[in-house]
């Protein structure tokens, strides 16, 4: 192999390299770095072939059946290669750093092209990852509200004025309720949005501050990393009051679908906290077509959740502002002013 990078190096440098995951469909599917490109040096069958012959029959066996599968792709591999790479450098990666990618950078570099392997492969890739979102130092803004204040929308009008913002529901594909997976593509794994995330935080400033929303530990089948989320439950929070109107007329234009049967579905996951009776109203009124009385009652719920833990949040410092009107334009422009008065930044 021409050469190597450590999982640390690689996190540590901004990559030019084309970046091929030379492992199956199905491993890069469950987790990969961002922005590298699937290069499997078996799919998915082959891999299973050959990990059950080394299992049950041997090593050498295992090589043997590996190297008659590959034989034929040989010449495909670096046809795809020129299409993919276009003269720039490669970084190749499989899950221990082995075999798979230490043979598919040595054939293409003997090809003419300029490949490098990660150390450690994909697994050092993710230890790296989840210790530095351990360690984080990065200084956070939380933006907080009740449900319906549009904080997604008004993270995105800071994001446009300049700030550094993550929209961890976007990331995540749900919006962090029981209503939250309504007209959302599939979550990621966990893994990956890790992955995502450590690549986007790595993008910022450590100096300034990143505004995230007030997230519960978990969006969806999402889990905040530990350190990460510590780091958000220290940080100062910016809770912001909108009237009610507008939060209905915010919720109503987000979950005001054709399909009713899903807000129904959403609704029965509340049904016990919100009382069967409750339930049972609001579903009629999802029917009825009638979604602002059910957002009304959903609200009831979910004002009562958030002022609880309002109340636990422990927060260096909460602040509370009060906005007549919803425009998420003119809010984020007030918390930029609140943030520079109040950070001195």
């Amino acid at each position: 192999v021409k050469g190597s990078l450590t999982a640390i190096s690689f996190l540590e440098q901004s990559a030019e390299e084309v970046i091929l995951d030379v492992r199956t469909p199905a491993e890069f599917e469950k987790g990969h770095i961002p922005g590298a490109l699937n290069f499997p040096l078996f799919n998915n069958e082959e891999r299973a072939e050959v990990g059950t012959i080394y299992k049950q029959i041997g090593k050498q066996e295992a090589m043997i059946r590996g190297l008659e599968l590959l034989g034929p792709k040989f010449s495909n591999f670096v046809q795809e290669a020129t299409g993919l790479l276009r003269d720039k450098p490669g970084l190749l990666y499989c899950w221990r750093g082995g075999k798979r990618s230490s043979s598919l950078s040595w054939l293409l570099n003997n090809a003419g092209f300029d490949t490098q392997t990660i150390e450690g492969g994909y697994k050092a890739y993710r230890k790296a990852v989840r210790a530095k979102l351990q360690e984080s130092k990065f200084k956070f803004l939380i933006l907080g509200g009740k449900t319906g204040c549009g904080k997604t929308a008004i993270l995105h009008k800071l994001s446009k004025a300049g700030e550094q913002v993550i929209d961890l529901e976007g990331m995540a594909n749900h919006k962090g309720s029981a209503f939250g997976w309504i007209g959302e593509e599939r979550q990621p794994s966990i893994e990956q949005f890790e992955n995502n995330l450590w690549d986007k935080l790595d993008e910022f400033d450590q100096s300034r501050p990143i505004w995230l929303e007030n997230e519960s530990r978990s969006i969806g089948s999402i889990y905040l990393p530990d350190g990460f989320w510590e780091a958000m439950k220290s940080s100062a929070l910016i809770n912001i009051e909108i009237p009610e109107e507008r939060r209905i007329e915010n919720l109503v234009s987000v979950y005001s679908l054709d399909n009713k049967d899903e807000l129904c579905t959403a609704f029965g996951k509340i049904k016990k906290r919100l009382g069967h009776q409750r339930h049972d109203v609001a579903v009629e009124l999802v029917q009825q077509g009638k979604f602002a009385e059910a957002v009304t009652l959903a609200l009831e719920y979910y004002d009562k959740s958030y002022l609880h833990l309002l109340d636990e949040n422990k927060a260096p410092n909460i602040w509370k502002l009060r906005f007549d009107l919803g425009d998420p334009k003119k809010i984020s422009e007030a918390l930029v002013a609140f943030r520079k008065n109040k950070l001195n930044d």
